[in-house]
């Protein structure tokens, strides 16, 4: 089973909207197929395995992250598949998260007289699979909070402003928090990621690209989302500058304003969008993003929107990496809301990359326990 995990984590990044799966058949001690999806390949990975082992899956185990579909979307049941091929077992990590498949497969396969056994590496393939779980009950993304801060809680080191007479805010490279390690592994989960969320101040402050810079294979661009309530994005930033298909941003402002014609004829989609209290309604860009099938979005933020998304209850992940490093004032903190009150956090993780620390903890579970 770890190596069908394995296997599918081999489709991150390619098999979106779709989950992440991997199957592997075994026949008398010995792998004699295997697989894992890929969105545009079509087959799900049962059948890349079964194909791979031909007429050696009959009588073998198949092992598969996720129970087998039993219904047909833009593939056929991969249950009839697995019967046909003469299977004699299946050991599946965990229940499909789909209310249309949910535990139908593990039916249909015990039906035909094959023998079904679930929950090995539930908790692994839980977490491969999480985006996909939330998206498919809520039709809104699962949201990952990443920051970068130094030990007392800032998102920004006094000597990253910029001297007088130039805009304050703005980051020169050597005046990154986080080391190069922990930058790569960023770029990491911006490949895992179907969307990245920010806001203007980080825009403004920062001018960044906010690409996934990973050298990964990926099915489609990441996904830029910039909340800008007012339009002051400027078409010649270099997020708009490099922009091909894969920025969105949000505002409040009429379609019909000069600020807005201008971005759209500079590439970008411009949507007009509820707000709440004067300010963007969150839930309202998860919903759109659901829409468009992202399932996973990694918020990098400011202390304004990392408040918000907070307080509205749309964070499911926290991953914060700390340096060793003091900034002194409290400029620019991690979130800035009143009276905000959040759950415990739970399942916490650290973990090193060079010489920085991360804690991961979850805020909100997408499966119940």
């Amino acid at each position: 089973m770890q190596h069908a995990l394995a296997l599918a984590g081999k489709g991150t990044g390619l098999a979106s909207p779709n989950p992440m799966v991997g199957c592997v058949i075994v026949r008398e001690g010995q792998i004699v197929g295997e697989g894992f999806h890929q969105y545009e390949w079509r087959d799900h990975a049962e059948i890349v395995a079964l194909k791979s082992a031909g007429e050696k899956a009959r009588g073998a185990t198949l092992y598969v992250t996720l129970e087998p579909c039993n219904h047909t979307g833009r593939t056929g049941p991969c249950t009839e598949a697995i019967i046909a091929a003469g299977v004699q077992r299946v050991v599946a990590a965990m229940e499909d998260p789909n209310p249309v498949n949910s535990g139908y497969g593990f039916e249909r396969l015990r039906a035909a007289g094959i023998e079904v056994f679930t929950g090995v590496c539930e908790d692994d393939a839980r977490r491969l699979n999480e985006a996909f779980a939330c998206w498919i009950r809520t039709k809104k993304p699962f949201v990952t909070l990443k920051s970068a801060l130094t030990l007392d809680g800032q998102l920004a080191l006094p000597q990253s402003q910029k001297k007088a007479g130039k805009s304050p805010g703005k980051r020169s490279h050597d005046a990154w928090i986080t080391s190069e390690e922990s930058r790569a592994e960023v770029h990491r989960m911006r490949h895992a990621s179907d969307a990245l969320l920010t806001g203007i101040g980080t825009i403004l402050a920062d001018d960044p690209l906010l690409t996934d810079r990973s050298g990964l294979p990926r099915r489609k661009p990441l996904l830029r989302v910039v909340l800008d309530s007012k339009l002051r994005l400027s078409p010649q930033s270099r997020i708009v500058k490099t922009s091909d298909d894969d920025l969105l941003v949000f505002t409040a402002v009429a379609m019909t304003s000069a600020k807005a014609r201008k971005l759209q004829n500079a590439g970008v989609v411009v949507i007009r969008t509820k707000t709440k209290n004067g300010r963007i309604d969150l839930l309202s860009v998860l919903a759109d993003l659901g829409r468009r099938e992202i399932l996973s979005v990694l918020l990098e933020a400011g202390p304004t929107l990392n408040g918000a998304a907070l307080a509205a209850g749309m964070v499911h992940r926290l991953f914060l990496f700390y340096a060793p490093k003091i900034a002194g004032d409290n400029r620019v903190p991690f979130a800035v809301a009143s009276k905000l009150s959040l759950p415990a956090l739970r399942n916490i993780r650290t973990q090193q990359f060079g010489p920085d620390f991360a804690i991961e903890a979850t805020l909100s579970e997408v499966f119940n326990r």
